[in-house]
């Protein structure tokens, strides 16, 4: 099952307060990513990740996230939504 997160930030955290977890979020990242969890990464122009996960549930994606030392220190959430594929190609061969 592909899931889109999309980071919010928690009100009030400032700036300099992500500054000493990046490191160690980026090598979480990159365990997710080599382990097929996180298939997708991308950042908006505002600098919030936008992540494409593969997981059998959305709890599943839920503990890969919590996993993330942003979300763990309550500096970021996110918001996740279930993708399901589309279908709109079968109005083509209806008549």
């Amino acid at each position: 099952m592909k899931l889109l997160a999309i980071e919010r930030e928690i009100p009030g955290v400032k700036e300099t307060n992500y500054q000493p977890f990046l490191k160690s979020e980026a090598l979480r990242v990159w365990e997710l990513y080599k382990s097929g969890v996180i298939r997708e990464i991308y950042f908006t122009d505002e600098q919030f990740a936008i992540i494409i996960l593969e997981c059998t549930s959305l709890e599943e994606a839920e503990k890969h996230l919590d996993t993330l030392p942003l979300v763990q220190e309550n500096l970021i959430t996110f918001d996740i939504v279930p993708l399901m594929p589309y279908s709109g190609f079968e109005r083509l061969f209806h008549n």
